[in-house]
């Protein structure tokens, strides 16, 4: 079975920063189609650069990688035909403020149109059978025709996952997709993207900052401290001591460890 995602012996450096820690360092890691993977570090532990990497938007890198069984090149960006089965959710929601919801949501299927239906806008009838498939099954169908720039965080965020189901990736890619949202909140939408994914055979990478959470949305979970792999185990199988060995103090970016009535599956 081909990977979603191998990397082997990955290093990377961010522009000018030459003298310092690598953003990556000789990462190793295979994930495998259908999994749902959470990414777990301080920041700057490199939970989003290996998300990028993956996303394709990143060069300069050492190393190898291949993405639905398709190397990723250091030197250029993979072609569009190689990128519309990733879908990217990012921790900002990247919406069209003061488009609708709908304009929104069609726009996770541009890549799958001609380009220049995608330029003018000619949505097929399937384009929009699918962008409603994706608003239902995030409960927004009821907001399609609202202006975003009116929604709640919640709201929005559900749009941009929306926007990414209608793309019918084959992996789906998180950066922090619930950063910005309250406990009850950030579980609902968490379970939503997870859920979503595995419905449809689909891969999901997310990076998070709550374990708990993480671990009760994810198979499995990668522990990340600058820019290598701490710990590498299914959910039910991380410790409070594989916790501590990414989060205690001096890690990168100095982020406070989880609070201590965080549980953590033993």
């Amino acid at each position: 079975m081909t990977a979603a995602i191998d990397i082997s012996d990955l290093t990377l450096r961010h522009s000018g920063s030459d003298a310092g820690q690598p953003a990556l360092s000789g990462l190793s890691l295979t994930i495998s189609p259908g999994e749902s993977v959470a990414l777990l570090g301080a920041s700057g532990a490199g939970k989003t650069t290996l998300l990028t990497l993956c996303d394709g938007r990143l060069r300069g890198w050492r190393g190898q990688a291949s993405v639905l069984g398709r190397s990723l090149s250091p030197d250029q960006a993979p072609a569009l035909s190689a990128r519309v089965d990733t879908g990217f959710i990012f921790q900002e929601f990247a919406l069209v403020e003061r488009s609708s919801v709908e304009r929104n949501v069609l726009n996770g299927r541009l890549g799958r149109m001609p380009v220049l239906a995608g330029l003018f806008g000619r949505h097929s009838a399937e384009d929009r059978a699918a962008a409603y498939r994706a608003m239902s099954e995030a409960g927004i169908a009821d907001l399609a025709h609202r202006r975003v720039d009116s929604l709640s965080g919640g709201q929005r965020q559900r749009v941009a996952i929306a926007r990414c189901l209608a793309q019918e990736p084959q992996l789906i890619l998180a950066d922090e997709p619930v950063s910005n949202l309250d406990p009850a909140r950030a579980d609902d939408i968490l379970g939503l993207i997870t859920s979503a994914a595995r419905a449809r055979g689909a891969t999901t990478v997310f990076s998070s900052h709550q374990p708990d959470l993480a671990m009760r949305h994810a198979d499995r979970v990668i522990g990340l401290r600058d820019g290598k792999v701490q710990f590498d185990r299914p959910s039910a199988n991380v410790t409070q001591q594989d916790i501590a060995r990414i989060y205690h103090e001096g890690s990168s970016g100095d982020a406070p460890p989880p609070k201590p009535g965080l549980r953590v599956v033993c």
